[in-house]
């Protein structure tokens, strides 16, 4: 689409007023005269290009300046008594109707102020509360700032740490890799160790099976001969147990005799005691009787005392 082609401010005004000397109106053209005689169209097919707009614009600036000029030139005539009478009338009425339409609008307005008074009242309140909003918001955003300061230092030293533990990391991750390195070898070494190992268990094996044939045929040559030595013993076994046996009866006997040796000796004891009870009771009464008498009975009663141990042996 081709752009149109640029028209002076010149050319638009000479082209209005030609427009207008063609109508040929003796008296000056009004507004709506001015607007049926020109149009925004009519002067863009006059000059055959323009922008539409910038037609309009010059079109209404020539359009004010020819009727200022022409209202200008007529002269206006004074208004009847009649019709003064009449539109002052009309205007006491109007006066009226306004005054009343005045009062009423007063009331409105005093209404709306009074409202808005309460509006403004409440946004007072508003504002207020805004303001201690903003107040507590700025002293949260205050406290927020410092626990950010403190969050950013925590942060810049738990950064420096995070490198510290980085290169640390790197260190034992190199150290890690170095025993990996030292373990492969290790495992190998070990595998070769477990392969000899095997070698060496595979022929010690083979020995113990030899040696534990060996051991097997040992074993049952010592087996038949503990049979042998074990018959032996249990016919010596039977042997020592019938003299056991022979013993226990000679130590029966021998028990029964010291029973009875010792009932003899408990017999001869008590009556040793008694004779001892007898003679201590003699020996008293002769205390008590000194007499020649008495040394007779002593005499006579020390021989059945001499004649005891012969009874005994008796006995």
């Amino acid at each position: 689409m081709s752009r149109p082609a640029a028209v002076t401010a010149e050319q638009i005004r000479s082209t209005v007023l030609a427009m207008l000397a063609e109508a040929g109106d003796a008296a000056p053209a009004t507004g709506t005269r001015f607007r049926q005689i020109v149009s925004v169209r009519k002067l863009r097919a006059r000059l055959g290009a323009g922008d539409p707009a910038t037609l309009a614009r010059a079109l209404n600036a020539i359009e004010a300046e020819v009727v200022r000029a022409g209202l200008a030139e007529i002269a206006i005539p004074d208004l009847p008594p009649d019709i003064a009478d009449l539109m002052r009338t009309l205007w006491q009425t109007a006066v009226a109707v306004q005054l009343d339409d005045v009062v009423r609008l007063r009331q409105v307005a005093d209404t709306s102020v009074a409202a808005a008074e309460a509006a403004r009242t409440d946004a007072e309140l508003r504002v207020e509360l805004l303001r201690q909003e903003v107040h507590e918001l700025r002293t949260a955003l205050t406290a927020r700032d410092v626990e950010l300061a403190d969050l950013r230092a925590q942060h810049g030293v738990l950064r420096d740490r995070c490198a510290t533990l980085d290169a640390q990391a790197n260190e034992r991750q190199a150290a890690l890799d170095a025993l990996t390195a030292e373990q492969a070898d290790r495992d190998r070494a070990h595998t070769s160790a477990l392969e000899a190992a095997q070698h060496r268990y595979e022929a010690l094996s083979k020995q113990l099976l030899q040696e534990t044939a060996h051991q097997r045929e040992a074993l049952k040559k010592e087996h038949s001969q503990a049979a042998s030595q074990l018959k032996f013993a249990e016919r010596r076994i039977a042997a020592l147990e019938g003299e056991r046996d022979r013993l226990d009866s000679e130590l029966a006997r021998e028990r029964e005799a010291r029973q009875h040796a010792v009932g003899e000796a408990l017999a001869l004891k008590a009556v040793n005691a008694q004779q001892h009870a007898q003679l201590a009771d003699f020996l008293r009464d002769l205390a008590q009787k000194p007499t020649p008498a008495a040394h007779t009975g002593l005499a006579t009663a020390k021989r059945p005392t001499g004649s005891a141990p012969a009874k005994r042996k008796g006995k």
